[in-house]
């Protein structure tokens, strides 16, 4: 499985780095340029019109490397299920979005609703499926094997579509940043790939393609990017992440290693509740806290790293917990 895996990684980066020199220019010419927030930190206007919609790439990237790999390991295709799935409903919003010239893309009741169907439908295969328990793997209780598993009963659905939902919008608010959302999604991705192969869980290839397509797409989407992903990648991702927990019984973890998810999806809670409640007073000085910390004064590359840093030691403190 190690050696399917380490394939399965170098050719979705093969795949990623191939496709962007190709797609960044095609969706320049269909002008598909990113609409900047006016209230926005001033420094990102002059992001206003690169290419966004990058997703693509690596979305194709991992759909291609998945085909060699699904006879033989079916497990992926949940996953690859809810990564295109919402992959779909970030395209359409991006496409809206463009076609408009507007930020707002789909309406949040389209948005949740487009969610709620194929997260319903994962829902559905997870409920009827010999092959994934319902279980969640509480960390740090002694480990796949011997650890404490929490059972909800028929709590388990509606703490399912919780945690999909909640997951997926976190990393919708973390893409932000050139390259932030891509750098944390890596680390997850490894983390839940080194886990995969551990306890054989047959769905490394996927994970590992993941990884692959990113390492691919960064290299564009590095500060100064190049190509932005927009919501067809923030939420396929987010698919992704959500997916591959509950596929090895491990969505508490995602409260760990996608700790920064977390604290950015809270911090747009936290900043539109306080905001209401006192009338225009606010608690950050911009939300998502990526901002936060721009308008502190840090570098994009800066708040880039020492999220990833953070990332990486809650990806080695995670593992601890197995």
């Amino acid at each position: 499985m190690v050696n399917e895996t380490i394939l399965a990684v170098i050719i979705a980066f093969a795949i990623s780095a191939a496709l962007c020199p190709v797609v960044i220019p095609f969706l320049h010419k269909l002008k598909f340029g990113q609409q900047v927030r006016e209230d926005g930190p001033q420094a990102h206007l002059k992001k206003k019109g690169t290419p966004t919609m990058g997703g693509i790439v690596f979305v194709l990237s991992v759909i291609i490397t998945s085909l060699f790999y699904m006879k033989d390991y079916p497990k992926i295709i949940p996953v690859l299920f809810m990564t295109v799935g919402f992959g779909l409903v970030g395209f359409l919003d991006d496409y809206i979005k463009i076609v408009k010239k507007n930020s707002d893309g789909l309406s949040p009741k389209q948005k949740l609703l487009f969610q709620f169907v194929i997260t319903g439908i994962f829902a559905y295969y997870l409920m009827t499926s010999k092959e994934v328990g319902t279980g969640m793997l509480i960390p740090f209780t002694g480990g796949v094997e011997n650890g404490f598993y929490l059972e909800l009963g028929w709590l388990f659905i509606p703490a399912l579509f919780f945690i999909v939902l909640g997951t997926d919008n976190g990393v919708n608010f973390t893409d932000g940043l050139d390259g932030l959302c891509t750098s944390v999604t890596i680390l997850v991705a490894t983390f839940f790939t080194v886990v995969a192969i551990g306890e054989n869980a047959g769905i490394s290839p996927i994970t590992g393609a993941v990884v692959g397509s990113l390492l691919g797409f960064l290299l564009f989407n590095v500060y100064p990017a190049k190509v932005f992903m927009g919501d067809t990648g923030s939420l396929a991702l987010g698919g992704f992440v959500a997916s591959s927990a509950f596929m090895m019984q491990m969505p508490l973890f995602i409260a760990i290693v996608g700790m920064i998810y977390l604290v950015e999806v809270l911090s747009v809670i936290i900043q539109v509740t306080y905001f209401k409640k006192t009338g225009g007073k606010r608690i950050f000085k911009m939300a998502p806290i990526h901002h936060h910390f721009e308008l502190c004064g840090w570098s994009e590359t800066r708040v880039v790293a020492v999220f990833s840093i953070v990332t990486a030691i809650l990806c080695l403190i995670a593992y601890l917990g197995l």
